[in-house]
């Protein structure tokens, strides 16, 4: 059995060797770095662009004290992690990424400071990285990668939909994941539903993509081109007055255990982010904290208000397309009769 810990080594070697991607070295080149990851995270919470490079001294520190435990330095970070550059076209610096140095789940490469400056968005870059990750993994044996995103973080939870990577997790953030074991997926409306679909076999003729953005949730820049998919659906869910209805087909219940479990995850996602419900019904509702990992939507329901909050409790604005479940206890508790 191959070494999980030797295959992430050379996986790092390759993702050294891309021409696109620099290891940073140590000293005044690691605290650039650690600049431009406070600059991701600040926009991340505020949605206001930083510019990583004007940070003076008392700058850093003000925003690093403004943003809490999330903006704390850990000393030695690059002992746990392999840091790159992401180089633009002219060999220089346009953002970051960064791979840990041990497998996550189930033997995937950890993402993580996946970040480009304002001006070099919108060229496949982001789209770039990924993808050499996703190569450098399955070259080693590795399944593929993960990466995680803030609820809150609505337009970076947005992107990396439009990638196409599936969502397997909840617990501390929205977990994505690209496996060999899951095939492209798209989510299509129809009749004020969402059909989830998975890619069955290929066919001809070409499908002509944009790598940077895709135009829709269900194309991978990383898939080859010139391949046409024909498509399965396996759930469907939409609104029953004010509660979710949730449909499976046969083909689902047929599907393996890796689609099965994280179609629902996905969906669930998908759901949420177009501002439909995600509860069944009071009963699911009530078991909703089973599933505050992973599983059913109302999982993914009971964390999004906890995220939320934790949010507003940190003075920070919250705008996103959910809307909070009401039930009877609730609505008896806001008008003061309960």
């Amino acid at each position: 059995m191959r070494s999980w810990d030797a295959a992430v080594e050379r996986a790092q070697e390759r993702l050294g060797a891309v021409a696109r991607l620099r290891p940073v070295a140590s000293g005044d080149d690691g605290r650039r770095f650690a600049r431009w990851d406070l600059a991701s995270l600040a926009e991340g919470e505020s949605g206001e662009p930083v510019d990583p490079d004007a940070l003076t001294p008392p700058a850093e520190r003000r925003l690093r004290e403004r943003l809490g435990e999330s903006g704390r330095e850990w000393p030695c970070g690059e002992l746990y992690r392999r840091r790159y550059w992401v180089l633009g076209r002219d060999g220089e610096p346009v953002g970051t990424v960064a791979v840990d140095n041990w497998t996550r789940g189930p033997g995937q490469l950890a993402v993580s400071s996946l970040y480009l400056r304002p001006g070099a968005r919108g060229l496949g870059l982001a789209g770039e990285t990924l993808a050499e990750v996703y190569r450098a993994a399955t070259a080693e044996g590795l399944p593929g990668y993960r990466l995680e995103a803030h609820w809150t973080w609505q337009h970076a939870v947005r992107y990396y939909l439009r990638r196409g990577l599936w969502v397997v997790s909840w617990k501390h953030a929205i977990g994505f994941a690209r496996m060999p074991q899951l095939p492209p997926y798209r989510v299509r409306e129809e009749g004020g539903r969402l059909l989830f679909l998975v890619a069955d076999r290929p066919h001809d003729p070409p499908d002509p993509q944009d790598p940077d953005d895709p135009p829709g949730p269900d194309v991978r820049s990383e898939a080859p081109h010139g391949t046409l998919h024909s498509w399965t659906p396996l759930l469907a869910a939409g609104r029953e007055g004010r509660w979710l209805r949730l449909d499976e087909t046969a083909a689902y219940r047929q599907a393996d255990g890796w689609v099965r479990g994280y179609a629902r995850t996905t969906l669930a996602l998908h759901l949420a982010l177009a501002g439909h419900p995600l509860v069944r019904g009071p009963q699911w509702w009530a078991e909703a904290w089973r599933w505050s990992d992973t599983g059913e939507p109302e999982g993914l329901a009971y964390k999004i208000e906890h995220f939320e909050q934790l949010a507003r409790d940190g003075g920070r604005r919250v705008v996103t397309p959910y809307r909070p479940v009401v039930t009877a206890s609730r609505r008896l508790g806001d008008s003061g009769d309960g």
